[in-house]
């Protein structure tokens, strides 16, 4: 198992066996490079640890738990947390992590972030249980009891699985009272808030002992998190590095080689034609072990950037999130309830571990690189969710992420601020390459044939093209618990 995800971890292994568990670790050093290494051991020698991700508030939890720490690692915070003060204090941990912890007396423990960025899948079978951060880990004999281990949860033997945390920590109490928030244009005070949650995410999740890149697609998110990264570096006489793909004439990487000069970054771009996309669809396939078109067409050009930026960083933040939080996407402009947008929104957030977080974290860690994701800290969340739904409404004469843009008006040139949003695999090329030439390859006698393989039927000839792919991949694996089939429109 250890050995099919060498990728995520190229820079050295561990393992170890603990009564009756075996730990195995597959490490990408980024923080505590010499001492870092895994499984990490308590100081008696009898609880034993392997951890995937970063503990980004670890300095806060070392603090508290005023031990002796024999490692800088993030990590061993989370050992330390543990061990001291059992599971239900996980949720003191900020950051995107799942791990697993053996002891010598047969404790074991497993537990995956409140949002679910970091991928955890488990398999039982009798009295055996097996946890591994991808599915292609399984042996074939274990995949048809391969499911997603939910996000926020922790699961021992003696307790069962327990929740912990959720990724909405409501319900919120609202930043501001009073009015629809239309009329008078967005309140400072939720400016104000809205741009020192999200720079203080981006701050702390520029911890590393190494360099620290952002995927630029030009589009408002990833502009906006290059902007508040490039600042926090220009201030320690660094540089930021910056990473662009799409096709030669497509707007995002016109976009993108603009917001590079503006911010005077390292820029790097990737520039693919309609052949490399086609010919890549069954890697991707399999990277990301998933065939939702939307994703697939997204994940090609991922793929490429997050080969190119590996090239020169291990890790990478990215504007993940902020399409769930403020509203972005075209399907949201038709609720013009602010009570339904906020229910959407908190769905759409809840279910983000089995859609794009799932394809951000394949396509990167293929690559030995690391995705960071500020705008899902929890504390951006509980911001964005703060807000008055009314603030979030879109359509006609009203731009989506109204609040986001005026936040972060004059860190940005205006163009860009306003730009309307496109989906990454638009943008990019990528959906303008696929789609036509995949829906011609599937006749229509294939496509009735084929459509009702899974429990939800699928939609176009090019979904079929990649579940198709999917099949081939993982087998016996059952889509219907392991990818929560279409969480979005």
């Amino acid at each position: 198992m250890l050995a099919r995800l060498v990728h995520r971890g190229p820079d050295d292994e561990g393992t170890i066996q603990v009564g009756d568990a075996w730990l195995g670790h597959r490490r990408l050093s980024i923080v505590d490079l010499g001492g870092g290494r895994q499984p990490l051991v308590n100081d008696a020698g009898d609880l034993w640890f392997v951890g995937n991700g970063e503990i980004y508030n670890h300095g806060d939890v070392r603090r508290e738990l005023d031990e002796t720490f024999t490692t800088r690692s993030d990590n061993e915070a989370a050992l330390r947390l543990v061990e001291t003060q059992g599971p239900d204090a996980l949720s003191k941990l900020e950051g995107m992590y799942a791990f697993v912890a053996a002891g010598e007396d047969g404790r074991f423990i497993a537990a995956r972030d409140p949002v679910g960025i970091k991928p955890l899948y488990w398999a039982r079978r009798g009295d055996d249980v097996v946890f591994a951060s991808e599915m292609r880990a399984f042996d074939p004999e274990w995949r048809e009891h391969v499911e997603v281990f939910p996000p926020g949860h922790y699961w021992t033997p003696e307790r069962g699985l327990r929740k912990f945390a959720s990724p909405v920590v409501g319900p919120p109490a609202p930043l501001i009272s009073g009015g629809s928030g239309e009329e008078d244009g967005v309140p400072e005070a939720v400016l104000v808030e809205t741009r020192e949650v999200l720079c203080a995410a981006v701050e702390s999740q520029m911890m590393a002992d190494v360099r620290v890149g952002v995927f630029l697609s030009g589009g408002l998110d990833s502009s906006i998190v290059a902007a508040i990264a490039a600042d926090y570096l220009r201030a320690r006489g660094d540089r930021l590095i910056t990473f662009a793909v799409g096709t030669a004439d497509s707007p995002d990487l016109a976009a993108a080689r603009r917001v590079a000069e503006y911010l005077g970054t390292e820029h790097h771009e990737r520039i693919y034609d309609a052949d490399e996309a086609l010919a890549r669809v069954p890697e991707v396939v399999q990277i990301i072990e998933h065939f939702d078109p939307s994703l697939v067409r997204s994940a090609v050009p991922n793929l490429l950037v997050a080969e190119l930026a590996a090239e020169h960083v291990k890790v990478v933040l990215t504007g993940e999130g902020a399409d769930e939080i403020y509203a972005g996407y075209e399907y949201l402009q038709d609720i013009d309830d602010p009570g339904l947008l906020q229910a959407e929104i908190i769905r759409i957030i809840e279910g983000l571990h089995n859609l794009n977080l799932q394809r951000c974290d394949r396509v990167t860690m293929a690559n030995g690189l690391e995705a960071r994701v500020p705008f899902l800290d929890r504390s951006v969340i509980a911001s964005g969710l703060r807000l008055p739904p009314a603030l979030k409404l879109s359509g006609p004469g009203r731009p989506e992420k109204r609040v986001l843009r005026e936040a972060f008006r004059g860190w940005l040139p205006e163009d860009i601020l306003w730009r309307v949003k496109a989906e990454f695999g638009d943008g990019s090329g990528a959906a303008d390459v696929l789609t036509a030439r995949l829906e011609a390859a599937i006749s229509d006698a294939e496509f009735e044939a084929e459509r009702f393989v899974t429990e939800e039927p699928l939609r176009t000839k090019e979904e079929l093209v990649y579940q198709r792919l999917w099949r081939e991949h993982l087998g016996a694996i059952d889509p219907d618990t392991t990818l929560g089939r279409f969480a979005t429109a």
